[in-house]
């Protein structure tokens, strides 16, 4: 794709980045095939190929955003289909993040949609807020169902978004799990060290998540530490344009990190939200242009592997009967497509007793995308029933998913008990049977 920036606007480095992801678009539209957006809506607008066309145009008049350009880059998810797909290797994800950056600063939306999304940046990185907001959430939750529904818009109103905040909470909260600075030792002999991330939802919502890996990873002879003073990774705030933010939480996770490894020894950073992963290890790019970050972002993307990357290193020991269990594998976004991470988690479920089988559309997300099931919820229920109804086909006993977004998403519209690929491991290897996370 032919660019026309100025030299001057070149001169940053955001720029230069966007002209080398836009040169290597050559219009081919073999990313539309995959785009949830462009699958559902049929609109080229709504495709890789077309936001990209429109972040192009922003960029190079570099004047504010159009309340279409902001229409059709908010209904992105993000789910980055388009750069598994793209045989030119366009870095969407480096393009999409930065026009939402620039759409956050110059673009002024309307007072109740600025007030929701700040009220979401702030509440959903810091757990005590996150917990409260679910409790109230709760109790106004019947309230939900006695909504009136409005017909789908191209910008959902409030109250449209306020019914889905509503439906996604749970019925009830989970104990908390243990706190930063809690250390597991190894159980028999010592054989590694890591940081467990402990998330911001998950930890709210999921607590148990963490425990499985805990439980695990000490079983095997690694001790696991929760990194006291860690923050949310970043990833609410950076897909919502609030890049300062982000970059905060990152520096601050840098530093308490660095210093975890310095003082006691870190084999990895073990994350079990691959939304969490996947920015995680792009720390070392988001960080590029920090004279005093630069270096330590990049050796801590370079510990941060999900969960699964990790214990592919480990001789998993079974010691449950359980039978045949038929496991639906939902490969998250954020794993398959940001991290390439695709037939590990099959693997180790498949080699520690399951019967797993593929979910047809694999490649589409099922709509949870962070907030986007709040901000996009017509969109985001019609991704989670077409993703439903694909699981449905190959008839599962149990779904696994390593993202606690899509575990809520799905379970929001299923029966079928939706748990996380390490509840599974660790109940193959000695641990409890996993429950369910979902709405109930």
């Amino acid at each position: 794709m032919k660019t026309e920036f100025s030299l001057a606007q070149l001169a940053d480095p955001d720029i230069a980045e966007a002209d080398k992801i836009l040169r290597a678009c050559v219009h081919c539209g073999f990313c539309t095939a995959t785009c949830p957006t462009y699958v559902l809506l049929g609109d080229e607008l709504d495709s890789p190929r077309g936001r990209i066309y429109l972040i192009k145009e922003m960029l190079e008049k570099d004047k504010p955003p159009t309340a279409e350009v902001v229409k059709h880059i908010d209904r992105c998810l993000s789910c980055l289909a388009c750069m598994t797909t793209c045989p030119s290797g366009v870095h969407y994800m480096h393009l999409v993040d930065q026009a939402r950056v620039r759409i956050e600063r110059d673009y002024s939306r309307p007072l109740l949609e600025r007030t929701l999304r700040a009220i979401l940046a702030f509440v959903l990185p810091r757990p005590e807020w996150f917990r409260a907001s679910m409790i109230m959430a709760r109790l106004g939750r019947p309230l939900a169902r006695l909504l009136p529904t409005p017909e789908p818009a191209a910008t959902p109103g409030l109250l449209r978004r306020i019914k889905a905040m509503l439906e996604l909470a749970p019925k009830r909260l989970p104990a908390g799990g243990p706190s930063g600075g809690s250390v597991f030792p190894a159980a028999g002999e010592k054989r590694g060290r890591v940081a467990l991330l402990q998330g911001c939802a998950q930890q709210v919502l999921a607590p148990r998540i963490n425990q499985a890996a805990i439980n695990l990873l000490t079983r095997h002879g690694i001790e696991v530490v929760l990194v006291r003073d860690e923050q949310c990774c970043g990833a609410l705030t950076h897909h919502l344009g609030q890049d300062s933010d982000a970059l905060a939480r990152a520096r601050a996770n840098i530093t308490v990190w660095q210093k975890e490894a310095e003082q006691g020894g870190l084999d990895a950073i073990l994350i079990t939200a691959s939304g969490c992963g996947t920015v995680i290890k792009d720390y070392g790019f988001m960080l590029r242009e920090d004279r005093d970050f630069a270096g330590p972002a990049a050796q801590i993307s370079a510990l941060a592997k999900d969960i699964t990357e990790y214990l592919a290193g480990i001789a998993l020991t079974p010691s449950s009967q359980k039978g045949d269990v038929t496991v639906a594998y939902h490969s998250a976004c954020s794993l398959q497509h940001g991290q390439k991470i695709t037939g590990l988690p099959k693997e180790l479920l498949s080699k520690n007793g399951f019967v797993v089988k593929d979910v047809p559309e694999s490649h589409l997300c099922c709509g949870s995308a962070g907030t986007y099931n709040i901000l996009q919820p017509d969109i985001a229920s019609r991704l989670r029933d077409r993703k439903i109804a694909n699981i449905a086909t190959v008839k599962p006993d149990m779904i696994a998913a390593g993202n606690i977004g899509c575990m809520v998403q799905i379970a929001g519209g299923t029966s079928v008990p939706v748990v996380h690929t390490i509840e599974l491991l660790d109940w193959a290897t000695g641990g409890p049977k996993p429950g369910s996370t979902g709405r109930d």
